[in-house]
């Protein structure tokens, strides 16, 4: 395929730092490496920066992630290729998540595509993104060109207020529901709007040049709904929505139907196939996965993390693979893998921690009711 990055080919510093990086320690972040980048942890606290946002509107900086633009002709149709989602059906102004499929099915990456009118835009995992980056350049035809857009940064305002703040500084992004993008204008600055989001609130994520990072996120900050907020409390955010975190809770072994994300296969692909690994996946839509994602929720208040073990008595059934103190629960909750007959809600299970067997109980997700703001009827 056609690649007109100007950055085609260039390898990542080990650990690299966002444009953000200056603007971030003079708020008085902790700063850690996640995903190849120093990232912000937390400023006040992640309990506190976790409520924030659940009362009001926090900010995030997530210019980790990969914003990619694909273009030219057929390519909707030469992306579907590799996704299971209907992105022909897809009109100018909407989003889908879709997943990057190997092969046989497993999952390479979770994604957002948008039909931006001229190109689509994905926004790809910061961890992965690299991986990501040079397998659509190797399986898209030479005639679709593929752009990393990494002149451009991306911030994410989430919180039930959050529209209340954006639209003082942007008005036309009160016109949007949940999965509607547009283009948009600050400052004489090009951006770009998305209703969308990784807390299970309201929010928004905006796109847009580096140069304008700082401005754009000190005026957000003085408005009075919004704080900074960092990636601890993102982490507690998003479990308590049940959302998975690619390279924990999803990875190249599973596909979509044991990561419980058999929504993002469309009712036409379901029928045409057609996608890597359709012949697995159609399968286990029909008759069940050996195994699924589901969430738990703890008896006690020990946190039960990542790579806990599960049990049913004292055979070892499935694998924790997120969690921790979930600040809205007022309780520890997890996800993580057990086998199909171990996964209807009610269930009791147990975990390992320090060697001690810890009661848990299978629960249907979300932890907590998302609050998106849909089309009316929708």
């Amino acid at each position: 395929m056609r690649d007109d990055s100007e950055n085609s080919g260039e390898i990542p510093p080990e650990t690299a730092t966002l444009p953000l990086d200056a603007w971030h320690r003079a708020k008085g972040a902790r700063m850690v490496e996640f995903a190849g980048y120093w990232m912000p942890i937390q400023y006040e606290g992640i309990m506190a920066e976790h409520m924030w946002v659940r009362d009001s509107a926090g900010l995030f900086d997530v210019s980790h992630m990969g914003q990619l633009a694909l273009s030219g002709v057929g390519a909707a149709e030469a992306l579907e290729v590799l996704v299971p989602g209907d992105i022909s059906a897809l009109k100018p102004g909407r989003m889908r998540y879709s997943l990057l499929l190997a092969e046989d099915g497993g999952i390479l990456d979770d994604l957002m595509i948008t039909n931006e009118g001229d190109q689509y835009g994905i926004v790809v995992n910061g961890a992965v993104k690299w991986d990501d980056i040079g397998y659509l350049r190797e399986n898209l035809p030479d005639d679709i060109t593929l752009n990393h857009n990494d002149d451009y940064g991306l911030l994410a305002l989430q919180g039930p207020k959050a529209v209340d703040a954006l639209a003082r500084l942007v008005p036309e992004a009160a016109s949007l529901v949940f999965m509607q993008a547009m283009r948009a204008e600050w400052q004489g600055h090009a951006i770009a709007l998305s209703r969308s989001g990784y807390t299970g609130e309201d929010g928004f994520e905006i796109s847009l040049p580096n140069e304008a990072l700082t401005a754009f996120a000190d005026a957000l900050c003085a408005e009075p709904e919004v704080m900074p907020i960092g990636l601890g409390a993102r982490d507690s955010l998003r479990l308590e929505a049940g959302l998975p975190l690619y390279g924990h809770d999803l990875d190249e072994d599973i596909d979509p139907v044991e990561g419980d994300l058999a929504f993002a296969i469309s009712k036409r692909r379901r029928e045409d196939g057609g996608f890597p690994g359709a012949a697995r996946i159609l399968g286990h839509l029909a008759d069940g996965s050996p195994r699924k994602r589901v969430g738990l929720t703890i008896d006690g208040k020990l946190p039960v993390r990542e790579g806990a073990k599960l049990f049913d008595g004292n055979t070892e059934i499935g694998v924790v693979t997120s969690g921790g103190f979930a600040p809205s629960v007022g309780a520890p909750i997890a996800m993580g893998y057990v086998p199909r007959g171990s996964a209807e809600p009610g269930t009791a299970v147990a975990a390992e921690v320090r060697g001690k067997r810890v009661p848990c109980t299978v629960t249907a997700m979300p932890f907590i009711p998302h609050r998106y703001v849909r089309k009316q009827g929708a």
